[in-house]
């Protein structure tokens, strides 16, 4: 679960010619995005165009997933079978509210293809523990912004705490790694974004979806451990080292749970 990607960036299905580049901008996956980004003539288009990439991307490369339309639309049918054939590293299921339907879903995709529903509604909240024990399901992801609307709620982020809450403790019971945080909207408003990671973290996500490549690059810096923390860490380990049982750093005593996030901080770093 370590391994798994920390920055997810979106890239619209029918914009072809900014495939190579999401993947080489530093993200740590792509997301080939069908659903929202693309107008409904441009479907077609733009899940023949996504094959395309999928076919011929250089070996290798970083994770390249894809966000099909959500069940209730006319094209996910086709989409379903069609996976089969274009083989992405992951597939991410939009409006996920029924743990049976994620269910088949699961069946039908590929071999070592990640699965990731899509939490972004009142309902899928409340189905959340099913769906994080669907078989297949790799993380879960929170769609904030539809949330909000499904909600009507204001611009203020005391109404994600339940639901983000809710994710992570789910996706922890069933061995989950933790969820993937909503994007931010806002695309020139660093401090913005770097606001909605730090709740993010407080409420347990360890990644987050990007629609911008300005936005990968400050994620990424951002979520790396900073020099005082793996000072910390350092000398935390190096204390339960020379005094097993009984060591303090800082003044705090340095128990297991101190030195198990201690090794996991410089497993990040």
């Amino acid at each position: 679960m370590t391994n798994l990607p920390q920055t997810y960036l979106f890239v619209p299905g029918n914009r072809s010619e900014r495939f190579a580049k999401a993947a080489a901008c530093g993200a740590h996956a792509v997301i080939l995005d069908l659903e929202d980004a693309v107008a409904p003539e441009q479907k077609v288009d733009a899940r023949e165009a996504v094959g395309r990439w999928l076919s011929n991307r250089p070996a290798g490369g970083i994770p390249s997933l894809v966000r099909i339309n959500d069940a209730a639309s006319p094209w996910f049918e086709q989409e379903l079978e069609w996976l089969g054939r274009a083989k992405p590293d992951g597939v991410m299921m939009p409006k996920a509210e029924d743990p049976d339907l994620l269910r088949n879903v699961a069946r039908l995709l590929p071999v070592q293809c990640a699965f990731v529903p899509l939490v972004e509604t009142a309902r899928g909240v409340a189905a959340a523990r099913e769906i994080a024990a669907v078989p297949g399901v790799q993380r879960l992801a929170f769609g904030t912004i539809d949330y909000a609307l499904d909600l009507d709620l204001p611009d203020d982020e005391r109404g994600l705490i339940y639901p983000a809450s809710v994710l992570a403790i789910e996706s922890r019971r069933a061995g989950l790694a933790a969820p993937i945080a909503g994007v931010t909207a806002a695309l020139d408003d660093p401090a913005r974004l770097l606001a909605d990671w730090t709740f993010a973290r407080a409420t347990g996500f360890s990644a987050k979806m990007c629609i911008h490549p300005a936005q990968v690059i400050a994620l990424n810096r951002a979520m790396l451990p900073t020099a005082s923390e793996i000072d910390w860490a350092r000398r935390v380990i190096a204390a339960a080292e020379s005094s097993p049982g009984a060591a303090r750093v800082d003044g705090r005593m340095v128990d297991k749970p101190v030195l198990l996030k201690a090794q996991a901080l410089l497993a990040r770093a």
